[in-house]
């Protein structure tokens, strides 16, 4: 059980600080060298693919629920 919670935990914490260094910079900032910050993550994308997820497994759940 400590394993389990400590997967989860570790996960949500790798998100997390991901999202915060992603919203401390800023992707509009005015630089010309090559070591510009730029956002770890695309957040676009990740909203999507989380969409679609999402939706498989209400619609998997749903199937599942139905057919019993």
């Amino acid at each position: 059980m400590r394993v389990l919670i400590g997967i989860i935990l570790g996960a949500v914490l790798t998100v997390g600080g991901a999202y915060l260094y992603d919203s401390r910079t800023v992707p509009g900032a005015a630089t010309s060298s090559a070591s510009a910050q730029r956002p770890m993550v695309n957040w676009d994308v990740v909203s999507t693919k989380w969409n679609h997820l999402t939706a498989r497994a209400r619609a998997e759940w749903n199937r599942i629920a139905s057919s019993s």
